[in-house]
């Protein structure tokens, strides 16, 4: 057998087999001999067919089974030898025309391979890292939430501008229908005015442009996507179902224990503290996805490298169980090449680096996760015996660890890009880092 390959260009390549009768004769007479034990053709008995006939009625599905093993198993172990970095797999070219009796039979796969580059993570960039404060406005409404959430509900006859109403959004032609609970202080004054008096069973007609100060809480109150959210001005019905007004919580110590744990917090003071230091700690998180979204970015705009994209696009027409058309395939790999493209750069930047990820290092973060998730439900000392052992369970299901392991991956890129990329500080309160997050 004699291969070898055809360079096309730097990251697109042909493979050529050529398998001559030695390569296979061997195991299609083994394959023939065993077959006539248990040939049937009539007029012979069972295991006493001629061997001619034997070889004339299975002798050339045999040939063919075994020609195609031997080049299977030629094709990966070339493909190992060469240390080949593909992407995808190879992709056999048809001939109608192929010959299976000649002297000489010759195979040809395509072949994509993953390109070669550099990434300067180091390169001039104008990158923000943004440190997001809780600001007063957000923390004495944080408190008054809270003194609402544990106080009493009373029912009012009619809406006044401290109510709490209960009902649904409605648009038909969007498919809007939400019910949900919202307080009269949420919408902006104009839309807000047009409740005030209303009784239960009315229904007020509003328009979502400019119906709260940030357009974003369409998504939270009338569930619609954020896609949809930017300059959606359309009219939806609010239907009311129930008024309440609200009988604040006092901010005593019986409350601070419900809240946070006995003796966790012990004045106004202590809660604010804590209301900024949870919310912070919650921007940091939302912060550092933004960077890593913008390294990403801005990476694969300054990573210049080509990919073998015709190979890819046919290759998508042979995976999966719903094989696609040509077109569907055009499509898919539109939708794919960016993601494919900062998985390539990624790789390179943990070899450049070399940054390993190893079982103690997904032990590690998950114990981590499951403690601050135990947190959230007020389990906030968990013995390490009881961590150990969900992590344990977590981590024998294979999907876990893989998601898990790509977060770490995640959480150790974010940190090289951060001593790396020297990202440029800034300070801004929630709503200002919502408006750098969308562009508003």
């Amino acid at each position: 057998m004699d291969i070898k390959r055809v360079a096309t260009d730097a990251v697109n390549e042909t493979i050529v087999l050529t398998v001559v009768h030695m390569d296979y004769k061997g195991q299609v007479a083994k394959r023939i001999n065993e077959k006539m034990p248990l040939a049937t053709v009539k007029g012979f008995r069972k295991g006493q067919v001629p061997k001619d006939l034997v070889e004339k009625q299975y002798g050339k599905a045999i040939k063919q089974e075994e020609i195609k093993k031997v080049v299977d198993l030629a094709l990966e172990r070339f493909v190992q030898s060469e240390r080949l970095n593909l992407l995808g797999t190879p992709l056999a070219k048809e001939n109608e025309n192929f010959d299976w009796d000649a002297e000489e039979l010759t195979f040809e796969y395509e072949i994509g391979l993953v390109p070669n580059f550099e990434i300067n993570l180091e390169a001039k960039n104008n990158i923000v890292k943004y440190i997001v404060t809780a600001d007063d406005k957000l923390i004495d409404g944080q408190v008054e939430r809270i003194q609402k959430q544990f106080g009493k509900a009373i029912p009012q006859d009619k809406v006044d501008a401290d109510s709490d109403l209960t009902g649904t959004f409605t648009n038909e032609e969007k498919g809007i229908s939400n019910t949900t609970t919202i307080s009269v202080s949420t919408f902006n004054k104009k839309a807000g005015d047009k409740f005030i008096g209303k009784k239960v069973g009315d229904v007020v007609k509003v328009s979502t442009k400019g119906l709260f100060e940030d357009d974003h809480q369409l998504m939270d109150y009338l569930k619609v996507s954020h896609d949809d959210v930017h300059g959606l001005d359309i009219e939806v019905n609010f239907t009311i179902e129930a008024i309440n007004g609200a009988e604040l919580a006092e901010l005593n110590q019986d409350l601070f224990d419900k809240l946070f744990g006995e003796g966790k917090v012990a004045s106004l003071e202590d809660l604010k503290a804590k209301i900024k230091e949870d919310a912070e700690s919650q921007f940091a998180q939302q912060a550092d996805q933004k960077l890593l979204l913008d390294v990403q970015d801005f990476l694969i705009e300054n990573t210049k490298f080509d990919l073998p994209a015709e190979f890819l696009k046919k290759w998508l027409q042979t995976v999966g169980e719903k094989k696609l058309s040509a077109e569907e395939a055009e499509v898919e790999y539109a939708r794919s090449e960016k993601g494919l493209r900062f998985q390539l750069i990624e790789g390179k930047a943990m070899a450049q680096s070399n940054i390993q990820i190893t079982f103690e290092d997904l032990k590690e973060f998950t114990s981590n996760a499951i403690r601050q998730q135990m947190a959230q439900f007020g389990q906030t000392n968990p013995t390490d015996e009881e961590v150990q052992g969900i992590v344990a369970r977590v981590l024998s299901n294979q999907e876990e660890v893989k998601r898990l392991s790509e977060q770490v991956v995640a959480a150790k890129l974010l940190d090289l890009f951060k001593e790396k990329a020297n990202p440029t500080t800034k300070e801004v309160t929630y709503e200002e880092f919502i408006a750098a997050s969308y562009g508003e």
